[in-house]
C-alpha cells in the first residue's frame, strides 16, 4: 500500500506537476516553429497514426528493434501536436477528438502487433496477453471520457498511456522480458482502472448544490395557487 501511495504521489506531484509544466514550456517554441513551417496539429496527429501502423507491422513480423524506433517516432508527433495547436491558437474540441481517437487506434495497432508476434513465436495463449492489456487500457480511457462528460475529473493513475508506451518500448528492446512486462502492464493498468473508478465514485457521491435560479423556478412552478389568485384579482378589477 505504501508503494502504491508513493507512486501516486510521484505521478501527481512530479509527472503531472513540475515535469509536465516544464515539458510544455520547452515544447512551446518547437510548436511555434513547426506552425511557421506550415504544419498543423492535425498533420502531426495523422503522422503519428501512420507511424503506429508501421510500428505494428514491424513488431508483428519480429523486427522488434525497428519497432522500438518506430514506437519512438509514433510518440514524437503525439507530443508535439498539442504544442502546435496552442501556438496556432487552434486548440479546440475537433482536434481534441481527433487526437483521442488516434491515440486509441495507435494503442490497438501496437498491442495488436505484439499479439501477432507472440502468437507466431510463442504460440499457445501468449497472444491473449497484449489484448488483455489493450482491453484494460480502453477501460481507463472510457472511464476518463465518461467522467469528464458528467463533469467529473478522472485523470491520474499508476499506468497511463505514457507509462504504457515506455514499458512497451522496454519490453520490445529486451524481448526476453516482454511477457513479464506485459503482465506488469496488465496488473498496473487494472489498478489504474480501480483508482479512477473510486475517484469518480467519490466525486459523484457528493451532493451537488442546486443553482439558485433553478430552485427559484421550481418553487414558482410548485405554487400554482399564486397564479390562480393573480388571475382572479384581474377578473375582479375588470
Amino acid at each position: 500500500m505504501r508503494g502504491i501511495a508513493a507512486a501516486r504521489w510521484y505521478r501527481e506531484t512530479v509527472l503531472d506537476g513540475r515535469w509536465k509544466t516544464d515539458i510544455e514550456r520547452r515544447l512551446k517554441p518547437i510548436g511555434t516553429n513547426l506552425r511557421r513551417a506550415g504544419l498543423r496539429a492535425d498533420h502531426l496527429t495523422g503522422l503519428g497514426l501512420v507511424m503506429a501502423v508501421a510500428a505494428a507491422v514491424a513488431i508483428a513480423n519480429g523486427a522488434l528493434r525497428a519497432g522500438v524506433v518506430l514506437l519512438l517516432l509514433t510518440a514524437l508527433p503525439d507530443a508535439l501536436d498539442g504544442a502546435v495547436a496552442k501556438a496556432a491558437g487552434t486548440a479546440g474540441p475537433r482536434g481534441s477528438f481527433f487526437d483521442s481517437v488516434a491515440d486509441r487506434a495507435s494503442d490497438a495497432l501496437l498491442l495488436g502487433g505484439v499479439a501477432w508476434y507472440l502468437t507466431s513465436h510463442d504460440g499457445g495463449h501468449a497472444g491473449m496477453l497484449p489484448l488483455a492489456v489493450l482491453a484494460a487500457s480502453m477501460l481507463i480511457s472510457y472511464e476518463r471520457a465518461k467522467a469528464e462528460s458528467l463533469g467529473f475529473e478522472a485523470r491520474g493513475g499508476l499506468m497511463e498511456r505514457a507509462e504504457r508506451t515506455v514499458a512497451l518500448g522496454a519490453g520490445l528492446l529486451f524481448d526476453s522480458v516482454l511477457v513479464p512486462i506485459l503482465w506488469l502492464m496488465l496488473a498496473l493498468t487494472m489498478v489504474t482502472a480501480v483508482q479512477r473508478f473510486v475517484k469518480v465514485w467519490r466525486q459523484a457521491s457528493v451532493p451537488r448544490p442546486e443553482p439558485m435560479l433553478q430552485r427559484w423556478r421550481g418553487r414558482r412552478v410548485a405554487r400554482p395557487t399564486e397564479r390562480v389568485w393573480q388571475r382572479r384579482s384581474r377578473q375582479y378589477r375588470n
